[in-house]
Order: C-alpha cells, then structure tokens, then sequence
C-alpha cells in the first residue's frame, strides 16, 4: 500500500506541475502570445536574428516544443523558409533552459508553501475583474502557483529515507551502462511527458534529495533533450517537405549535440562544473541548470555556422515530393501536443485563404480574356480549366471550413473567436465568386459555340465593367487577412457603386435593344453576363466589410 501511495501522490503531484506550467504557457500566449507568433511567421533570413527570436520566445511561452512546432507550422504554410527555421529552432532550445533555472533558483532556496498558495489565489481572485481584461495574466500567475505547488508536493514525496530506494541506488553502480540507462530512461519519459522542462524539475527534486548522482542526473537530463523532439515530429505528421525537414533539423540538433556530450561525458561535465559559480560546492540543482545552458548554448555555437549544411543534409535525408500540382487540394488540421499555439493555426488559415483569393483571382482573369476575345481558345482550353479551378476551390471551401471549426474548439480568445466567424464568411464569399466564375465560363462559351453576335458597341462598353470588377478582386488579394480601416472601406465602397451603375447603364441599354427587335437569346445573356459579373462585386464589396469588423 504504501507504494501505491507513493505513486498515486508522484502522478498527482506531477499533474499539478504540468498543469501548472500549462496555465502558465496558455496564459502568457493569450495576452501576448499572438504578437510574438506573429513575429516568428515574419522573420527574416538572418540566422542570428532568428536564434535571438526563437530564444526570447521560448522563455516567454516555456515551451521550445510549443516554439517548435510553430515553426513547423509556418514552415508548411509557406511563411518560414526551411532556412530560416533553423536559427529559430537553435534559439528555442536555448530559451527553454530557463524554467530549470526558475525551479533551481526559487524551487528550493525558499518555502515554497509559503508563497505558491497565496500566489494562486491572486491569480483566482485577478480573473473574476469584471472587464476581463486581466484574465489571461491571470491564468499564468495561477499556472505559475500550480507549479511550485507541484514541485513542492514533488519535493515532499521524493525526501523519504534513500534506503527504501535501493532499486535506484542499484542502477547507478553499473559504471558506464548506468550513463546508457540513465539517458534511455529520460528520452522515453520526456517523450511520454512532452515536456523536457517538466522532466527537468523532477530530475533536479531527485538530485537536491540525493537521490541520484550528478553524473546519473546529467545522463537523465541529456536524454530528455531526445524525448523532448517528440512533439516536433508529431507536428510534422502529414505537412510539407520542408516543413518536416524543419522537424528534421530540431532532432538532429538534440541528437547530434546529445551524441557529443556523450562522447566527451566526463570532460563536458568538468566544464559545467567549472561555469557554475561556486564549482563542485554549487547547489546541485542549480549546476544542472548550468548543464542545461552549456549543452545549448555549445551546440547552437557548433552548429550555427553550418545552417546552409545542415539545410542541404536535410534535403538530402528527405527528398522533395514531386512538384505537380496536385488533383485534390488538402488542408488537414493537425492536433499537437502544441494545441494551445492557436494563433500558429490561424496564420496558417490566413495562407490558405490567401492562396484561395489568388485562385479565384486567376480564375476571373481567364474570364476577362473570354469577354474580350471570345475565340475557340476560350471554349477549347480556358474553359475546360476553369472547370477543374472551380472543383479545386470548392474542395478548398469545404476543407478550410473544417479546419477553421476545429480551430474554434481550441482555447481561443473572444478576439479570435469573432475573427474565425468572419474568415468562415470570407470563406464562403470565394467561393461563391468561384461559382460566379464558371457560371460565367458558361455563358460564354455558349456564345462563342452558338456563333451568337453582339454589337461592337456592346463588347467596348462590356471593357471598363469587367475591369472594374477585377480591379475590386486585386484589391481584396492585396487586403484579405487585414483590418480594413475607414479609407480602404471608402475605396471598396466606391468601386462597389460604380460596378453598380455600369451594371444598370449596361442592362438598360440591352432592354431598349431588346424593345428595338435584337436578338432575344443573345441580348439575354448579355444581360446574364453582367449580372454575373455584378455578383463577383458584391461578394467583393461583402468580404471588404467583413475585413473592416476584422479586430
């Protein structure tokens, strides 16, 4: 029975502690989390400024796998090059070395009782302002109090007396395989716990009780740099080839680092020993954080020169997929273990969106050219084409839809929550105009095929219309996925009202032609052709609108 006990509080305790780290990251993320992601999906190509990105990041969200798997993400959605990526996903491991400093430093020099319980309450107390506006730094200083709580209840479990632990003891005599078994135990937990900061606090909890060696300690924490690419290679699953080349980079990164140290056991401990002020008489816990931050630190330095290398290795272990477009559009939403990134997941639904504006945008220009030419290429190869763009978007529709709703299920801010319902909208105005435009591919190759004849005088004052029409579609790829402010709403206002006074100058000419014995057939879809082209404006002038209550 008691050591069920003592299993039952070790899970218990450990879910405080990872709960509270949760909190923590989830609360932080919300009140600022979306401008550092922003951020991160505009870097630029300098690999240090990216290292120093990557590393602020990290520390301020507590997590390099959360990091991590937004630059996957951005990698996939075409916002990071796979160069790019690397300095960042160098920084990330680097700034994910301060939460052992904060366990070091605060988790045992002070009672943690004493302050983690209070801590919490303020947080609680904090969240029910009426305005809100506190709530998410709210949830991180409660996150914050959860953990030390955790660590606390940690402590208390593992300061039993080191003799009922002779299984533990037994495990380190074994010379060299006790580093090997050390290393093995620490890759599979850290996986198990995504989290190697978590498996981290309890390393340092086992050491500042003596439980284990230094030496076991070091081997524990370098394996847990292994388990800790666990969620990395989950985001990857199902994404681009540079995206999982981006993944690639942060596990050869932990591996090869990992594989040094290893090598070179004994001299690289020395060294930590040697940067921890006080050496060999240093608070264990607070050399193994020095051992976290000399493990990153020396293999970001030995290995950030070699970034274009390190590309090409990559490329070379994962070879590119083949570059045909693809029959069947595909956005699936991926679930990580970095789910509470929400806004990684919204940046990559503004991509595709923005890839789906370009498409319906190309479609209408291979509309223009059929009003203007209306020729056999038209029917013999544009039209053809435009069936298979309208399928494509449709599939896009139906698939970004379904990624924005699982969106909506993850913890989002009301902010997001009202811009996810207005991207849906946009959404469905794209394809409605993808509609408009083969409705329109229609009209005009039946036409063309049924040799029907339209005056010159009709097809000249059918120019500036459909340019119109297609200067309003330029200037919603120029603007989707931006905060239309009250001039750009202007400007979307005026190119709505003259796309509507040419589609009523242009149908009370067609009626009096009408009246005056012209062809019915040909007049009435002339009449439908602009009516057409009038539905692509007011989908436009519906999306500017959208873009304007954007917040």
């Amino acid at each position: 029975m008691a050591i069920v006990t003592t299993i039952l509080q070790l899970v218990g305790s450990l879910g405080f502690l990872l709960y509270g780290m949760k909190l923590m990251s989830d609360g932080v993320q919300k009140s600022a989390g979306e401008k550092l992601q922003r951020t991160l999906a505009m870097m630029t190509g300098n690999r240090f400024v990216g290292l120093l990105t990557g590393l602020v990041i990290t520390m301020i969200i507590q997590s390099s796998g959360a990091t991590t798997a937004m630059v996957v993400t951005f990698v996939n959605a075409g916002l990071l090059t796979l160069t790019q990526s690397v300095g960042v996903i160098f920084g990330a491991n680097i700034g994910t070395t301060i939460t052992a400093w904060i366990v070091s430093i605060f988790g045992f020099n002070f009672k943690i009782s004493a302050f983690a319980i209070p801590i919490f309450g303020l947080g609680y107390f904090l969240s029910l302002a009426k305005k809100g506006r506190y709530r998410n730094i709210a949830e991180a200083i409660m996150g914050f109090g959860l953990l030390f709580i955790g660590l606390s209840w940690l402590s208390d479990i593992f300061s039993f007396d080191p003799e009922k632990l002779t299984w533990l003891a037994d495990i380190q005599n074994f010379g060299i395989w006790s580093i090997i078994i050390g290393f093995a135990i620490g890759t599979g937990i850290t996986a198990l716990l995504h989290s190697s900061s978590a498996f981290s606090a309890i390393v340092i909890t086992l050491a500042y009780n003596k439980l284990i060696t230094w030496e076991f300690a070091c081997a524990l924490t370098l394996g847990s740099n292994i388990g800790s690419t666990i969620d990395a290679i989950m985001a990857s699953f199902g994404t681009s080839t540079d995206a999982r080349r981006s993944a690639l980079v942060h596990v050869l990164f932990n591996v090869f680092g990992t594989v040094l140290a290893l090598i070179f056991f004994t001299p690289f401990l020395k060294l930590v020993t040697f940067c921890t002020p006080g050496q060999e008489n240093a608070n264990i816990a607070i050399r193994i954080s020095m051992l976290h931050t000399v493990f990153k630190t020396i293999s970001t330095i030995i290995f950030i020169p070699f970034v274009n290398q390190i590309v090409k290795l990559t490329q070379i272990m994962i070879k590119n997929k083949k570059t045909d477009k693809p029959a069947a559009y595909s956005f699936e939403f991926k679930e990580t273990a970095a789910k509470e990134n929400v806004t990684a997941y919204i940046i990559s639904a503004e991509k595709e969106i923005s890839n789906m504006t370009d498409a319906v945008t190309q479609m209408f220009d291979k509309i223009q050219e059929g009003c203007m030419k209306r020729d056999k290429t038209f029917v013999e190869i544009h039209a053809p084409q435009l069936v298979i763009d309208e399928d494509y978007v449709d599939q896009m529709h139906e698939q970004i839809i379904r990624y924005l709703v699982n969106v909506t299920r993850l913890p989002v801010t009301e902010r997001q929550a009202t811009n996810l319902s207005i991207m849906m909208q946009v959404v469905d105005d794209l394809e409605n105009m993808s509609d408009n435009c083969y409705t329109l591919s229609m009209l005009i190759s039946k036409s063309i095929t049924k040799n029907m004849k339209f005056e010159q005088q009709d097809m000249e004052q059918l120019v500036p219309y459909v340019e119109l029409a297609r200067q309003f579609l330029q200037f919603i790829y120029i603007n989707i996925n931006k905060h239309l402010n009250a001039d750009k709403l202007a400007m979307a206002q005026e190119l709505e009202d003259s796309i509507n006074y040419w589609r009523k100058t242009l149908k009370k000419v067609a009626r009096k032609r009408l009246e005056s014995g012209a062809d019915v057939k040909a007049e009435l879809l002339y009449i439908d052709i602009v009516r057409q082209i009038e539905k692509i404006g007011d989908n436009c002038f519906s999306i500017s609108s959208l873009l304007a209550q954007t917040q």
